[in-house]
């Protein structure tokens, strides 16, 4: 019986070893075997899955007639010599069975069983074949856009992979048919399907991504230290040259800028800083906190978490905290230190009274929200209009106006 006429589909196309598929398809006669016969001890199934050859041989020994005990084991010489005229008492016969003795209903059942452990074993070996990529750009053609994830086919291998939209940068626009890249975030079973989710908000998309435009990385010449994030605005990345010929930052910005663009234009015109690591934790704060310039840095490394106070001129506050606070937050998380802001002054304006001070009539979280935008006394507060402060702060236009009252009263009385 040739396998190609009735399990066709399983020869081509699946990616499992031949060994495995051996082994599948012997389980599977078998059971049809015990099914029939009530064991399958004297049987032998002998697949060929280049040619789809498959035989069935049932094994017994000839006895006298008369003399069968266990008809699974013996076969009576009567009967052996109708198969071949040439045995003789004490030899093995060998009966050839086919498919079709076992009936129609045994094989579709077999059929089915088939189909059910060969998709097991795909799903297997597609788990397995992607958890070994975990960590790796992937290329693939978008399939279907859902309201929760986008469907990707795998360029390389055809498989269904998943990008959630938490894990899309925001000025992803993508349409069907559109080629995204990505990295293999995770492999995970769900309803014993194998999922691969896709991430292009992860930092490792952007330390791949770096990998791929920077051969000194590759090269392991310069390492990639830590990267922080907040995708399709800003990132930060901290790096360190092996090679004191080698400047870390200028070779992953590249000439003019030609290494870092092609990673930008990728995520969306994020704002990428390159900055040399060192473990001087005022120099490292120093630099994360590019494009401002700082003047002076006062740590304490008691405090949980540590904390750094940040002194600039006047108009590098803004630099510093950056849109949003995006700046100052993410030099935050790659340094590790807590960062409080102030204005470098060279002596305390006696007309000008701290933040701190009005305590009693406005809440510590309103002054806190003043000190993020660089507001750490009355004066520098009133310095900025009523639309800027509403702007920067995020309150409320009421509480904004009761500060701005309270803090000018100071100043009348």
């Amino acid at each position: 019986m040739n396998l190609v006429d009735t399990f066709s589909e399983f020869k081509s196309g699946k990616n499992i070893d031949r060994p495995t598929m051996v082994r599948v398809l012997e389980d599977v006669f078998r059971t049809l075997i015990r099914k029939k016969y009530g064991s399958d001890e004297n049987f032998d199934v002998i697949v060929n899955t280049q040619k789809g050859d498959l035989e069935l041989w049932r094994v017994r020994e000839i006895v006298p007639d008369g003399e069968v005990l266990d008809d699974r084991a013996q076969v009576s010489i009567s009967e052996a010599l109708a198969i071949d005229e040439d045995y003789e008492i004490g030899e093995e016969c060998y009966e050839q069975l086919f498919l079709e003795d076992f009936g129609r209903r045994a094989i579709m059942a077999a059929r089915q069983t088939l189909i059910s452990r060969i998709m097991e074993l795909e799903k297997d070996e597609v788990y397995k074949k992607y958890v070994e990529r975990v960590g790796d750009i992937v290329v693939g053609e978008v399939h279907q856009i859902l309201k929760r994830e986008i469907l990707i086919l795998d360029d390389g291998t055809g498989h269904e992979l998943v990008m959630p939209r938490n894990e899309m940068i925001r000025g992803d626009f993508l349409r069907k048919g559109d080629m995204v890249r990505g990295i293999i975030k995770r492999v995970e079973m769900k309803n014993n399907n194998p999922v691969v989710v896709v991430s292009r908000t992860d930092s490792d998309f952007l330390a791949k991504l770096l990998e791929q435009e920077v051969p000194e990385i590759e090269d392991g010449l310069i390492t990639v230290k830590k990267i922080v994030r907040m995708p399709g605005e800003r990132a930060k990345v901290a790096v360190e040259s092996y090679d004191d010929r080698i400047d870390p930052v200028g070779a992953c910005v590249g000439m003019k800028g030609s290494r870092i663009h092609g990673i930008v234009r990728e995520l969306k015109n994020e704002n990428i800083d390159i900055v040399n690591f060192t473990n001087n934790n005022s120099l490292f704060i120093q630099r994360s906190l590019t494009p401002a310039k700082v003047s002076r840095i006062d740590l304490d490394l008691e405090s949980v978490p540590m904390r750094a106070s940040v002194y600039l001129e006047p108009d590098q506050v803004s630099l510093a905290i950056g849109k949003g606070g995006t700046n100052i937050k993410l030099a935050s998380k790659l340094t590790g230190f807590e960062i409080d802001v102030f204005r470098n002054t060279q002596e305390v304006e006696i007309d000008d009274v701290e933040l701190d001070e009005f305590s009693d009539e406005i809440e510590a979280w309103i002054i806190d929200s003043l000190k993020s935008i660089g507001c750490d006394s009355a004066r520098s507060v009133l310095e900025l209009s009523r639309q800027e402060l509403i702007r920067r702060t995020d309150l409320e236009e009421e509480t904004v106006d009761e500060v701005l009252n309270i803090l000018a009263a100071e100043f009348e009385d």
